[in-house]
């Protein structure tokens, strides 16, 4: 069904009298169905009345902006009415005239007679026939606001907007009125979005319900289906089988949102009265995703924020940098995408350890490289592999990844899965630090590897192997370097992690002026840091991409990506697919508390404030995440997804202490 209602990518910002300002809703994206009920759920302050006033035209969205079927909101229109909790009736008319007040404005050039069998119908439709004549004071407050809901409706509304319309009723009454709303919105395909409190009534009423965060920036932290068929009865529903689950499901969410509002005001509290560090030491490793940290350090970057004493430090494997991470020698360093995840997990028999990523530094520039050796086999494809692997039963392939927890590892998985390879029973993977790939597969130790440049084309160059498949595809813009540096630290410097990311975004956007890629070839090739022959790094780089299959080379302009497409904002979806896929493969259970977890390393709010000081828009997309298998990604509904994949290991759920 097409999208009746566009929610495209909300953000709202007020300005306050001391000069500030508060971001209160931030990248809000939702589609709504024609006939479709949407509750907005969250705790107080988490700005659902601000996004209904939005939808309504009451107000105007600072970024982004709303359309009902096709149409931008602009203003107020009949086309979308509100149903407010203090009824806003007026108390010198009766019950009939407060209606007719609505449908007259709205229906002017009809006949005086239709009018009023408007005006009658919906009088009976919510049962005031009685209390027609009467004015608001000689009303109960149930009775007040089935006017309003009378009035509302009326007018043929397109939209149907109500403000917890029944949240000072009582019980009895508030009961009441659901079940006539909810038949009205039935019989008439009435199109609804309702603000609300209160879990049993988002679960009654709606098609979806809506989970936002905590302000400020406020954003959607889930989207829970109600599939429970309608017409509906409120015991029917309470006794349907997924009703309690559901319900847990968004207790459980409001729950984490008051505990991180609670750890929030505690960090305010015990923050640290320093917020700037004199020197920073951060680590990298030689590989073409340092450009934005060589960059910044060479080209001035750093300085230009204040961050006059940096000492970049080359580690040798991604477990130095782990190590010198958590132990706290290295303030920040060049992170694998899924890094942050494991730490601030504590897999295996590691404890928690919350790592924050406010910026990533670089997206695809990864490939699957084979020996010459499966080249000569005729292996070219995934298909040709699962050949090979089925020919040879008694051998077995070694292939090499750089950690579990980067995108190597978990998009070679996803590969080999997608071709029906088990990567845990049909071949064997190893971990192995990217600058030891080249060797071990010129030793015959691994048959293939998946890892980041220049140690794919070294391996092309050196007639050691071919590349079967590069990030661009299996997932263009796949996520691959970030920055992170422990919560702690974040928490103590919080001016100098600021400083930090803005240099860092304008050195990403440097390394993405191809007018620049030269200059920055002959910086990353100096001893101190990459200390490789620029033969290996110009294809992709600057030059077109020879895969060693006999091929000719490729134009792969968006191979090495630092700073285009959005490239720097931390993608919450792409976290959550992350945390399925370590999931997928028993790296690290599936957090129950997913959300809080992502909340707790993705840190969009400091990203935000440094793109906003830069003169950047700082939205970000949450897009879908586009595979090479045409297999699509919930991220309202992780678990179902992680049920539909054929290839996978036994799936644990728990919740995670951190």
């Amino acid at each position: 069904m097409a999208t009746f209602v566009e929610v495209d990518h909300v953000d709202r910002v007020f300005d306050l009298p001391s000069g500030g300002r508060y971001i209160a809703l931030k990248n809000i994206e939702l589609k709504i169905k024609k006939g479709e009920f949407v509750s907005l759920i969250g705790h107080s302050g988490c700005g659902k009345s601000t996004l209904l006033n939005i939808i309504a035209g009451l107000d105007r969205a600072s970024i982004g902006g709303v359309t009902l079927e096709g149409r931008e909101i602009r203003d107020p229109s009949p086309d979308r009415m509100v149903v407010f909790q203090n009824y806003s009736l007026l108390p010198w008319l009766t019950v009939r005239e407060n209606i007719a007040l609505a449908v007259d404005e709205v229906y002017s050039g009809k006949p005086k007679g239709e009018r009023r069998g408007i005006v009658e119908e919906h009088i009976d439709m919510v049962g005031l026939r009685p209390a027609a004549n009467k004015r608001p004071k000689a009303l109960s407050g149930g009775m007040k606001q089935r006017v309003a809901i009378a009035r509302a409706l009326a007018t043929r509304p397109k939209l149907l907007l109500l403000d917890e319309p029944f949240g000072a009723l009582d019980a009895l009454t508030r009961g009441s009125l659901q079940e006539q709303l909810m038949r009205i919105c039935n019989e008439h395909q009435v199109t609804c979005v309702m603000v609300t409190h209160d879990v049993d009534e988002a679960l009654l009423l709606s098609d979806r319900v809506v989970m936002l965060t905590n302000g400020p920036e406020a954003h959607i932290g889930q989207i829970l289906e109600v599939p429970i068929p309608r017409p509906r009865q409120r015991l029917e529903v309470v006794k349907h089988p997924s009703y309690y689950n559901l319900r847990n499901e968004i207790i459980y969410f409001l729950n984490q949102q008051k505990l991180a509002k609670k750890r929030q005001t505690q960090r305010l509290v015990t923050s640290h009265a320093s917020t700037a560090k004199a020197v920073l030491e951060i680590g990298f490793m030689p590989l073409t995703d340092a450009a934005p940290l060589i960059v910044a350090q060479e080209k001035g970057f750093f300085a230009k924020y204040g961050l006059d004493n940096v000492v970049l430090t080359k580690a040798h494997s991604w477990q130095e940098i782990t190590n010198d991470v958590v132990t706290g020698r290295l303030d920040a360093a060049q992170m694998l995408a899924g890094m942050p995840l494991l730490l601030t997990l504590g897999a295996g028999d590691q404890a928690s350890i919350p790592v924050v990523n406010a910026l990533n530094l670089s997206r695809n520039a990864n490939a699957i490289t084979f020996s010459k050796r499966l080249y000569n086999q005729g292996v070219r494809s995934l298909t040709d592999l699962k050949a090979a692997i089925k020919a040879t039963p008694d051998q077995i392939l070694t292939l090499g990844v750089v950690h579990p927890a980067s995108m190597q590892n978990l998009i070679l998985r996803y590969w080999l899965a997608a071709g029906g390879i088990d990567p845990d029973r049909d071949i064997s993977l190893k971990v192995i630090p990217p600058t030891q790939m080249v060797a071990q597969l010129e030793a015959g130790y691994i048959d293939g590897y998946c890892a980041g440049e220049p140690w794919n084309y070294q391996a092309v160059h050196q007639d050691l192997g071919f590349v079967a498949a590069t990030a661009l595809d299996i997932w263009s813009g796949q996520p691959k370097q970030v920055l992170g540096v422990r919560e702690e630290w974040a928490q103590k410097y919080p001016d100098t992690y600021l400083a930090l990311i803005k240099a860092l975004l304008e050195a990403c956007k440097y390394c993405d002026d191809l007018r620049h890629r030269k200059e920055i070839l002959e910086l990353l090739c100096r001893p101190e840091y990459l200390d490789v022959n620029p033969a290996y790094i110009r294809p992709g780089f600057i030059d077109p991409y020879d895969r060693g299959d006999g091929q000719p080379p490729q134009e792969l302009t968006a191979y090495n990506q630092f700073y285009l497409n959005k490239t720097n904002y931390p993608n919450r979806t792409e976290i959550l697919w992350m945390l399925t896929q370590l999931a997928r493969w028993s790296i690290t259970p599936f957090p129950k508390n997913w959300l809080e977890v992502i909340e707790r390393v993705c840190r969009t709010d400091i990203f935000g404030a440094a793109a906003r000081d830069l003169g950047l828009l700082d939205i970000g997309e949450d897009n879908p995440i586009h595979l090479f298998d045409g297999k699509l990604f919930n991220p309202s509904e992780p678990l179902e997804y992680l049920k539909s994949l054929e290839i996978k290991h036994q799936i644990r759920v728990e919740e995670v202490f951190i």
